[in-house]
């Protein structure tokens, strides 16, 4: 049995650091772990320029820890009016690295997102050819759509026609919860990817229902079957290159969360790697964990791989019940639960 394994330092391919005294309540957990991570851009205005990425950006960085080498990597929230020449501006940037596709409505802050994708022909072109990639939110927001079928019908009604327009095209399918994305990820040339988040890992859809309304299990897209869950392991752990990490963590506060219409989201940041590690170690894939983690991300994006280590071991240590966020607490996933893995100093 491995009691220890250490990996080039990961990056996290999907992130909410939210703004003000939330960014600086979370951000330290994703530094201690993660060298970069792809920043969301879905914040209230959401960030459509260069300009206003580069504000974020800076903002982010303000707030960093002394010492630390943490890179941002930014992303700008397509629109329906989004010209090619601010893909240009982005892609001379040097720090904007994807543009997210947000159908409208379809998750929190998306409500400038995207009605008609066929509005947005000049930037996804721009995109395609100045190697930008498109970060995928995949589900319809169609209200005659079962909520559990929002991912598929996507797939089939909008994805497959889009990378058929846009055979260039660099897509990330973001964190994917069916066996459905699998097979479309799997089918695909190698300019699509997708990824994966812990929580999808570990739990099915019986997690939100255990005892009660559990709103700290409620995210979007929502967790689903057991047989897609498996179908998740199955291609996270196979050492494909199509699939890497990407946590979603996406931080409420408490009082947002257990309310009458709470908000969709899972705080994973805190614990992510070690999360990671328990899926990776009860599939016997252990020795996939450094791709999944630390090189399919990066080779995909096209940067250097890190070259910084860390380690994690076989310890147990127990999440906390509650962590400060602003004048509110967030409730982490795993909360109050003992960890199997921990990340060593």
């Amino acid at each position: 049995m491995t009691d220890s394994i250490t990996l080039a330092r990961p990056d996290d391919w999907h992130l909410h650091l939210r703004d003000g005294a939330g960014l600086k309540a979370v951000l330290a957990d994703t530094v201690q772990r993660f060298a970069r991570a792809i920043v969301m851009p879905n914040l209230k205005p959401p960030i459509t320029t260069l300009a206003l990425a580069d504000a974020y950006r800076e903002r982010i960085l303000a707030a960093l820890p002394s010492g630390s080498t943490f890179n941002p990597l930014m992303t700008l929230y397509l629109t329906e009016t989004m010209p090619a020449l601010e893909i240009e501006r982005a892609s001379r940037s040097g720090h904007v690295h994807g543009v997210k596709y947000y159908p409208a409505g379809a998750t929190t802050n998306s409500d400038n997102g995207v009605h008609d994708l066929t509005h947005c022909a000049e930037a996804l072109e721009a995109m395609e050819a100045l190697g930008i990639p498109l970060l995928v939110h995949g589900e319809v927001t169609d209200p005659d759509v079962d909520i559990f079928d929002r991912e598929r019908v996507f797939i089939e009604r909008h994805l497959t026609p889009l990378v058929m327009r846009y055979p260039k095209l660099k897509l990330v399918l973001e964190h994917i919860t069916t066996a459905s994305a699998v097979k479309f990820v799997l089918t695909t040339d190698s300019n699509v990817a997708a990824t994966v988040t812990p929580h999808h890992l570990l739990y099915n859809r019986n997690a939100l229902f255990q005892g009660g309304l559990r709103p700290h299990y409620y995210c979007l897209p929502v967790l689903k079957r057991e047989t897609h869950r498996q179908a998740l392991i199955k291609a996270v752990t196979s050492g494909n290159p199509k699939f890497f990490l990407g946590t979603d963590s996406a931080p409420h506060g408490r009082s947002t969360k257990e309310a009458d219409c709470g908000c969709a989201g899972i705080y994973s940041a805190h614990g992510a790697l070690e999360l990671y590690a328990e899926v990776f170690d009860k599939a016997e894939a252990l020795q996939h964990l450094e791709g999944f983690c630390s090189h399919f991300g990066a080779d995909f994006y096209g940067l250097a791989r890190n070259s910084q280590k860390i380690t994690l071991k076989r310890q147990s240590w127990l999440m906390p019940a509650s962590l400060p966020f602003g004048d509110d607490t967030l409730v982490p996933l795993r909360a109050g639960e003992e960890m199997s893995w921990q990340l060593m100093p």
